[in-house]
């Protein structure tokens, strides 16, 4: 897979030839983290901290809420990798300070080390400093307590001219079990696409920021097809993972999706198009996946009413009723936009906010004793959640992804009972 590359220089996003030399300042890492996005985890590795010379955590904390991002680049203790992971890091990367007492204190599979080495020798501190360490004995030292590795073949990174494909299919056999990661110099898809045929992802920075090619280059180099017009089948889920129906796409459609973020397909009778664009039934592109055998997409997107389906339904199946169709009901009745009878108990509740106060709690207070109506009283449950969060302007998936965070996370609180207040507060 690619992995796009963010790395960081007071508060700016950059390119360093070799780790020392600007080449590119791309500016507003926002903007970079919401292009990149759709192509899956983000690696942002801070460069002063790496180098000791200051830090970019305020910055890296809020990237790691708007998209998923992999950080690296001077964590050198356990207190500061817990920190990232628990603020919604998929994964460290450490470097200077990998060693196997450090490794050892963290999840493995949250973990990644970084094996930077100039000529084949490990070099750290930033690139600054050579270890003596070769990149085989390494990842030997270090393999048992990492999900991944991070090999960057610095004398190549910034330079555009080209990875040394031989040196990674070499190491790739060093990192054993573990996932790999390969940087420095990539200019071409093709090289993506070899690497990514015997399990090596490509981590890009230079190629990506000053257009030696395109990400949906990258993505439909890795991919294949059986069809004699050459499409791919694609999945389009929301985000909370639900089917809403099969479309086809293809490199035109592919890279159009990826500038515009939206969803766009191949139809087969009327070329590329974009969802919705005449029905209103719009899409935003949260996320391209490509499938285990690199013959299929997943698109993850956020569907507009009212819905994918061309018979103005949520799916091309039928819906049925869960919470994400209940919460589509109510959310429609405080819009205002409803059919539904206005005298109904959900409007009342919308223009009672102290009725619907009163009756989340009661319902909370009655699923917590309840006994042979546990499912009942969920169901009530369920239902004043649904409709208070739909007064606050708060969506069921925000707080899926609220959760997904928590689970993330690798410092635990103890979760005791709040003490009860009563009377005045003090």
């Amino acid at each position: 897979m690619l992995i796009p590359s963010i790395d960081l220089q007071d508060g700016r996003a950059v390119q360093l030839r070799q780790g020392r030399d600007l080449l590119i300042d791309a500016g507003d890492p926002f903007a970079i983290a919401e292009r990149f996005a759709p192509l899956g985890e983000i690696a942002v590795i801070d460069l002063d901290a790496a180098r000791g010379i200051g830090d970019n955590s305020a910055v890296i904390a809020d990237l790691v809420r708007v998209a998923r991002c992999r950080v690296g680049g001077g964590i050198r203790d356990r207190e500061t990798a817990v920190r990232w992971l628990d603020a919604g890091a998929t994964r460290v990367i450490i470097g200077t300070a990998a060693t196997p007492d450090l490794l050892g204190s963290l999840p493995r599979s949250r973990v990644m080390a970084a094996v930077d080495a100039r000529d084949g020798e490990v070099v750290d501190q930033g690139w600054q400093r050579g270890t003596g360490d070769s990149v085989e004995s390494r990842m030997e030292r270090l393999r048992p307590f990492v999900g991944g590795f991070l090999a960057t073949f610095v004398e190549n990174e910034g330079t555009g001219t080209g990875l040394d494909l031989g040196r990674a299919e070499a190491v790739r056999r060093s990192a054993g079990d573990a996932e790999l990661v390969v940087a420095g110099g990539t200019r071409a898809v093709e090289e993506i696409a070899r690497l990514d045929a015997i399990g090596i992802d490509v981590q890009v920075g230079r190629a990506l920021y000053d257009g030696t090619f395109e990400p949906a280059d990258a993505l439909a180099a890795m991919l294949r097809s059986d069809r004699a017009d050459g499409l791919w089948p694609t999945v389009v889920c929301d985000v909370g993972g639900a089917a809403l129906g099969l479309a086809y796409s293809s490199r035109a459609s592919l890279a159009r999706a990826l500038a515009t973020g939206r969803g766009v397909y191949h139809s087969r009778r009327r070329g590329v198009w974009e969802k919705g664009r005449t029905s209103g039934a719009t899409q935003r592109l949260c996320r391209v996946d490509l499938d285990c055998d690199r013959d299929a997409l997943r698109f993850v997107v956020e569907q507009d009413e009212p819905g994918f389906c061309h018979e103005a339904r949520r799916t091309c199946w039928d819906d049925g009723l869960d919470l994400g169709v209940l919460e589509r009901h109510i959310r429609a009745v405080v819009a205002g936009v409803s059919d539904q009878d206005p005298a109904s108990y959900t409007r009342r509740l919308v223009e009672d906010p102290a009725l619907l106060a009163s009756k989340l709690v009661e319902e909370a207070s009655e699923l917590a004793v309840a006994d042979a109506d546990v499912v009942a009283e969920a169901a009530d449950l369920s239902y004043f959640m649904l409709v208070t969060l739909a007064t606050r302007g708060v969506t069921l998936d925000e707080v899926v992804a609220e959760l997904r965070r928590r689970a993330g996370r690798v410092t635990r609180r103890g979760g005791d009972a709040k003490p009860t207040v009563t009377g005045d507060r003090q």
